[in-house]
């Protein structure tokens, strides 16, 4: 059973945890001497490797891991103080090899066995860690953090200009947006992380205070030692333990200054400091006669400062030696970019080098961009897929993708919905509350923020989370943010279902009506062209009649296409054959409509400018003569019949004679949004027609 479970991880990934918990041994057991010396000989060969590392890496992102290193080393390292306290303070009595080796090496050889001189390097070291290295990394830390995040919307801003002018793909795009996001969280965890190297370094100082302290009452008068005696040995065995941190604690708290003291470039600190420190012949010179002038001084250590002199006269010198071959390969260098782009120049812009339009996209402002994210469960991805299966399937024709992208020019928290390139709609939503709408009946009021929907613009509050229940109880609806935005989408395709059915989907939908009836498709093929077809698909959208029953549609249009080839007309018969789904998508089950009819003289009027149109060649919506003050009429009339057969519980439904129907549908669309213009023979035989009242 063991073996299967260690067959599940590897060894890299269960370093970590065994590492933390050694950490926690550490603290809760007593180590041997022997032991110490090992972990102490660790943290020292850490603590340089970690050094090595940030001098040589050539980006700060290159060693994106180290704020949790240093978290790590620094939990580690105040571990084993914990560690080595317990033992100097338990078996100090019994000589400088009490806690092992390396703090006997540290407290005698590098202090010369003197605690007063340990004492004093000991604060010397501490100085300089604490006030100067980790003070100031701690302040470029925050100041980093602080500018990188402010600079985060421009470097957006930046990345979608190169995306927009094509100077990048959107893979590269990509990448440079994950850059900087990676590059904002490093910044921002080092922010963190330097106040660990503080903390340690404070700690370390009280940690010597507190051993020194305990270890001179233990040797006293626990061990019976003299005070002379225990304070030397205590303080020998203290020393030497805080040395043996504190050197480390320096060595990171330097590599954290390196790392975020560094530029982004491609090149280690090494190959900078030859380029930029040591690239100017003149200035060494000059620091050369210095030196020398400073050497003939009586009084000065003549061969230190004309040693030196020479030195630096000799750098000087190579450094204007290997000038002239780098500017020879920079004159190479040129002379091939020049090249280069000469022959980028002669290269023609292909088709493929211009952006496509998306047919459906929605645009997200920066604070938004979360909706999608993949760790939060991405609920706007999943609402916008929903809403796309579910009209495609009521409509009959797969609607395109939606794209779901970001955009910087958008207020933080702004949407906007795109069809074919060109901005439709959009709204302002709260990205971290809930919208609670009310229903007819609410038993009180909500805290929040009072807005409207930006899809039907009701009245509604924005709550916290936290009072959802509250809401639900009151008689709210509480939605998401991802649910407005994707019923927002649902209301913008179906208001623009002709602009989203294109050329190909005809092809489509003449594959599906093959797999029903193949010889029905071949007739209909043969019969009408698909641009004839997509005309007369895109009238049915317009209408919201769906396509899904497409062999009855198929069979119609071949039927009346002996007799007519106008879609007005051919769309007219596809309703007349759909007349029952039509009017149970408006109705659904009721056996009683209450309508609304036009007025004897406004459909003689109508009827009288059709006449007119028919006579002046082929009918078309828009040039019909129709006066405008009968416009004018009909722009008033229209909103009220709709509302009184709402307040009669009625469906708005207006009948019409058939030839006049598509125009007063296309009028209804326009001045009456939801008023349903149906014709006289679309009414099913088992639906009675009461009439409600006369338009006019």
């Amino acid at each position: 059973m063991l073996k299967r479970f260690f067959s599940n991880y590897s060894s890299a990934q269960l370093a970590i945890p065994a590492l933390l918990l050694a950490i926690l041994a550490m603290i809760i057991l007593p180590l041997p001497p022997q032991l110490l010396d090992i972990l102490f000989t660790f943290n020292i060969a850490m603590a340089v490797l970690v050094l090595l590392v940030s001098v040589s890496a050539r980006r700060p992102l290159d060693f994106a891991l180290f704020p949790t290193v240093l978290l790590i080393t620094t939990l580690m390292r105040l571990a084993l103080n914990v560690a080595s306290t317990r033992v100097v303070l338990l078996n100090g009595h019994t000589g400088t090899d009490a806690a092992g080796k390396v703090i006997e090496a540290f407290g005698q050889v590098l202090i010369g066995g003197n605690f007063i001189v340990g004492l004093v390097v000991f604060i010397i070291l501490t100085i300089v860690n604490f006030i100067v290295v980790t003070k100031g990394a701690e302040r470029i830390s925050e100041v980093t953090a602080r500018f990188t995040l402010d600079a985060l919307p421009g470097k957006q801003m930046a990345i979608d200009a190169d995306l927009n002018a094509g100077l990048i793909n959107q893979e590269e795009a990509k990448a440079r947006r994950q850059e900087i996001a990676k590059e904002s969280d490093f910044y921002g965890a080092m922010d963190g992380a330097s106040k660990f190297v503080r903390g340690d370094a404070i700690a370390g100082i009280l940690i010597l205070i507190i051993n020194i302290i305990g270890g001179f009452a233990i040797g006293m008068f626990v061990h019976g030692l003299s005070s002379g005696e225990a304070f030397r040995l205590f303080a020998l065995l203290t020393i030497g333990d805080g040395l043996v941190a504190q050197i480390p604690a320096l060595l990171l708290a330097t590599a954290s200054a390196i790392i975020v003291t560094r530029i982004n470039e491609a090149a280690d600190v090494t190959t900078q400091f030859q380029t930029q420190l040591l690239a100017s012949p003149s200035a060494l010179f000059t620091v050369a006669g210095i030196l020398f002038v400073l050497g003939l001084v009586p009084g000065m250590p003549h061969l230190a400062f004309m040693g030196f002199a020479a030195l630096m006269a000799f750098v000087g010198w190579q450094v204007a030696r290997r000038q002239p071959i780098a500017e020879a390969q920079g004159l190479e260098q040129a002379e091939a970019m020049a090249k280069a782009m000469e022959e980028e120049r002669a290269q023609s812009l292909t088709w493929s080098d211009i952006p496509l339009v998306d047919r459906l996209a929605i645009s997200l402002g920066y604070k938004l961009v979360g909706l999608v994210n993949e760790a939060s469960g991405a609920p706007l991805t999943q609402r916008v897929r929903g809403v796309r299966q579910t009209l495609s399937e009521q409509l009959g024709f797969l609607l395109p993708e939606v794209r779901i992208r970001d955009n910087l020019r958008l207020k933080p928290s702004q949407y906007t919905i795109h069809i074919n390139g060109e901005r439709v709609d959009g709204g302002e939503i709260h990205a971290d509350r809930l919208m609670a709408i009310p229903s007819p009946e609410v038993y009180g009021e909500l805290d929040g923020i009072l807005d409207t929907d930006p899809a039907y613009q009701m009245q509604v509050v924005w709550i916290e989370p936290e009072d959802k229940p509250k809401a639900l109880n009151l008689g709210y609806q509480v939605i998401d943010c991802a649910s407005v935005i994707a019923t927002h989408l649902n209301k913008v395709i179906r208001e623009h279902l002709p602009e989203l059915f294109q050329h190909d989907d005809v092809e489509q939908l003449m594959q599906r009506l093959a797999l029903q009836a193949p010889k029905l498709a071949e007739n209909l093929k043969a019969q009408l062209s698909y641009s004839l077809q997509h005309r007369v698909y895109r009238q049915l959208l317009q209408e919201a009649v769906p396509l899904r029953d497409i062999t009855t549609i198929a069979t119609t249009l071949l039927e009346s296409s002996e007799t007519t080839k106008d879609p007005i007309l051919l769309a007219s018969d596809v309703r007349y054959a759909l007349r029952r789904t039509i009017v149970s998508s408006i109705a659904g089950e009721r056996t009683q409509l209450g309508v609304f009819v036009l007025e004897n003289a406004l459909e003689n009027m109508l009827l009288n400018a059709l006449s007119v149109a028919q006579q002046a060649g082929p009918i078309s919506l828009d040039n019909i003569p129709v006066e405008p003050n009968l416009l004018t009429q009909l722009q008033t009339a229209m909103p009220v019949a709709k509302e009184q057969m709402r307040q009669a519980g009625q469906p708005p439904i207006l009948v019409v004679l058939p030839q006049l129907r598509p125009l007063l549908a296309r009028y209804a669309r326009v001045f009456s949004p939801g008023l349903h213009v149906l014709s006289q023979n679309e009414i099913p035989e088992r639906v009675e027609v009461n009439i409600l009242g006369t338009l006019g």
